[in-house]
């Protein structure tokens, strides 16, 4: 069964390998999760110069993967922000320089999670009563076949797509989201991981 695609653009290999930069990740997840900022902001939080910060803004933004936010800032002001809809890495990247920049990206997914998980573990007991009764810690082991779990996979991703065209919705109308106390940045962890196929387990 051929994977749906949930994403509204795929990562071709010049974009991996753009991507894949520690700074780049790292100005992408703070965007992320405080929403549009500008370059000197950012530079300020990474404690690097505005010059270096604007230079991978506007490599981020050659890919694809932010853009400016025109509604916001003053005079020469530029305020940038995630393109809406996520992204995909894709299928098995054409050369070696993507392959390697794609076990990269990968491997920062891996320790992102990881450090997301331990955020949430250290932040729980202090968090709003609705925030903890809202949030859970997952893991099911199944006995699937290839062809259930990519069903079981895709019907997921529909669930999550519904719920990403609300938040996008939202972004659209920053001013009536501003105005919503309840709204918080919500993380979805979502992995489906056959183990001990390789060499016949």
């Amino acid at each position: 069964m051929q994977s749906k695609r949930f994403s509204a653009r795929t990562l071709d290999a010049n974009a991996l390998k753009s991507f894949a930069h520690p700074l780049r990740l790292r100005i992408y997840d703070l965007l992320d999760e405080h929403g549009p900022s500008t370059a000197t902001r950012l530079a300020a939080l990474l404690g690097h110069n505005t010059g270096a910060t604007s230079y991978h803004l506007r490599e981020l933004a050659r890919h694809g993967m932010i853009e400016v936010a025109p509604e916001m800032g003053r005079g020469k002001e530029k305020y940038w922000r995630i393109v809406r809809g996520g992204f995909t890495y894709g299928d098995t990247p054409p050369d070696a320089e993507a392959a390697s920049a794609l076990e990269f990206l990968l491997d920062d997914l891996v320790r992102q999670r990881g450090a997301e998980l331990a955020r949430w573990r250290e932040e729980a007991s202090g968090a709003p009563e609705e925030w903890v009764q809202a949030s859970t810690f997952g893991r099911r082991s199944l006995r699937l076949t290839p062809a259930e779990t990519a069903e079981m996979r895709d019907e997921v991703f529909e669930v999550l797509e519904r719920y990403r065209t609300v938040s996008d919705r939202r972004e659209r109308e920053p001013r009536a989201a501003a105005e919503d106390p309840s709204l918080g940045h919500v993380v979805i962890h979502f992995d489906v991981l056959p183990v001990g196929t390789r060499d016949g387990g």
